[in-house]
């Protein structure tokens, strides 16, 4: 990658920078990643990996070996709600295991052919790392920490150090995927906006296999503690290893809190434990001012932070990755104008400002008064407990089972969809589970065990739902512009003749034979304007 224009530079070497990467070589497009780090941090980070997520990872080829990892196959990925962990229980939701998942229990019923799974970013990042470092014309690069950067019309040439020298890459594009902190938002002269303190946190990693013990008499993944502040005990390996993090509110100086005495307080008593590190950090609800200047982009936390419940930075960050990926790789190979890239901002921007403020939201609450009286023994305590049960009732489920986040956001007023109408703003709960122009296309069984995400092709697919309608038109348009389309029947199950599908599963355009397939596809390639109908 030292010549002009010769493939993609990708900063950061994290979920979105990793998958970013695996979609493009797989696309065929050359690309180099360099990290800073040469090693992952200690503390883990984002502890689950969106039902979103794990349908990008099932269509990279890794979902089944990032769902065996984690947690034991059989451990439940429950939520339970208690005084302290040794407390009153207050309110739980149960949620299956990797391995109940696996074999497929209640499948019929998923709204996905990969529901979310409970597993720490740092076993994560090692297998999409693994899988980055097998795929030809993809290089990962640790140690390497960009300096400058210097764009020009036709590339971007960076300037990057390791081991105390520096040399210059030169790209087509550069993707800064280099978190809160990017290196290359600073170069680009970006900044966020929004809220910059919500809430303030310790968290602290620790080594218990007293705290293994004590958790084997009800195992959960997450354990929300209410002593003297509300805490979440994470189970990060199902075993000896736990996360647990303390949440403050935003004006509160967390220097002097003493991360065993957090521990004591979650636990409800002294358990022996050895500290692998504590973080001190401050929950935000911040967006890029903008995610692109000229060849250079910005995805992941380098474009939007927000406060991690649900870990749907992380999961939003692979989100921008498969919405960029496609595209990179489009221009890249020729069958779509340079133009087609003004479509990521405008569709990405919004889905981070429209998650951010729901998180922001969902925090706030969490902070809500809790009444002491839940520690009471006797009537009072009861009653202190039944009514926070009550309220945990509400907020709680659409949390942990966010299908509006992963199936409900859209790209309805992209110039690269044709029909999209206004749209509600995205929430965390629900989502309407059929067809729309700009939302991922629904899941659904087919009578071969594969979900309809697994028929479609690798770039643009024509669903053809009434075998009697001519798709050679399509064929023809698509062949002569160039772009890849496959063909698949997939008999009734929508309500019009033909559904348009990008390559990153939402649905471009849905129509009948009326619709006139060279306009139409030029307009989903960035070739022109779209007409919205």
């Amino acid at each position: 990658m030292n010549h002009a224009g010769s493939g993609i530079l990708i900063v950061g070497a994290g979920p979105t920078g990793l998958t970013l990467a695996i979609d493009l070589a797989r696309r065929g497009v050359p690309c180099v990643v360099v990290e800073a780090t040469t090693e992952r941090p200690v503390n883990p980070r984002c502890n689950t990996t969106s039902a979103r997520s794990m349908e990008i990872f099932r269509r990279l080829g890794v979902a089944d070996e990032v769902r065996r990892a984690g947690l034991p196959a059989d451990h439940p990925t429950s939520i339970l709600y208690r005084t302290t962990m040794v407390g009153e229980e207050l309110f739980r939701l149960d949620q299956p295991s990797s391995g109940e998942v696996l074999a497929g229990k209640l499948r019929k019923d998923w709204p996905t052919p990969e529901p979310q799974h409970r597993i720490s970013q740092i076993y994560l990042e090692p297998i999409l790392e693994r899988r980055a470092r097998e795929i030809p014309g993809l290089t990962v690069e640790r140690g390497a920490r960009l300096v400058e950067l210097h764009r020009f019309e036709d590339r971007v040439e960076a300037v990057i150090e390791s081991e105390g020298t520096t040399r210059v890459l030169h790209g087509a594009y550069v993707i800064g995927c280099d978190g809160a902190h990017s290196a290359v938002r600073r170069q680009l002269g970006i900044r966020y906006q929004g809220v910059d303190a919500i809430q303030n946190f310790v968290s602290t990693f620790v080594r218990s296999a007293e705290l293994g013990r004590l958790a084997a008499r009800d195992r959960a993944w997450t354990y929300w503690t209410y002593g003297r502040r509300l805490a979440s005990l994470i189970a990060v390996d199902g075993g000896d290893l736990w996360l647990n993090h303390v949440a403050f509110g935003p004006d509160h100086d967390t220097d002097d809190e003493d991360p065993e005495q957090l521990l004591r307080e979650a636990v409800g008593g002294a358990v022996e434990h050895e500290v692998l590190g504590t973080v001190r950090w401050t929950g935000r609800q911040l967006v890029a001012e903008r995610y692109r200047e000229g060849r250079v982009f910005l995805a992941g936390d380098a474009a939007h932070i927000w406060i991690p419940i649900g870990g749907f930075g992380m999961n939003a960050g692979i989100q921008d990755a498969a919405t960029l990926g496609w595209m990179l790789a489009a221009v890249h190979h020729g069958w779509a104008p340079p133009e087609l890239l003004d479509a990521y901002e405008l569709e990405r921007k919004p889905v981070g400002e429209q998650f951010a403020s729901a998180v922001a939201s969902a925090a706030r609450a969490s902070l809500a008064e809790v009444s002491p009286d839940i520690h009471l023994p006797g009537l009072g305590g009861e009653h202190a407990r039944a009514a926070l049960a009550q309220r945990l009732a509400v907020t709680e489920p659409a949390r942990y089972s966010p299908d509006g986040f992963s199936f409900g956001y859209h790209y309805a007023g992209s110039p690269l969809v044709v029909g999209g109408e206004e749209q509600p703003a995205i929430g965390m709960g629900g989502y309407q589970d059929r067809a729309q122009v700009g939302f991922r296309l629904p899941h659904a069984w087919l009578e071969d065990g594969r979900s309809v995400l697994d028929a479609l092709g690798p770039d643009f697919t024509l669903l053809r739902t009434d075998e009697a309608t001519d798709v050679q038109v399509w064929i023809d348009a698509a062949r002569e512009l160039g772009v890849p389309l496959t063909v698949v029947d997939l008999p009734g199950r929508h309500p019009t003749s033909f559904l348009l599908v990008r390559p990153d599963q939402h649905v471009a355009w849905m129509g009948g034979a009326e619709g006139r397939a060279d306009e139409l596809l030029r307009t989903v390639t960035g070739r022109v304007a779209a007409h919205q109908s």
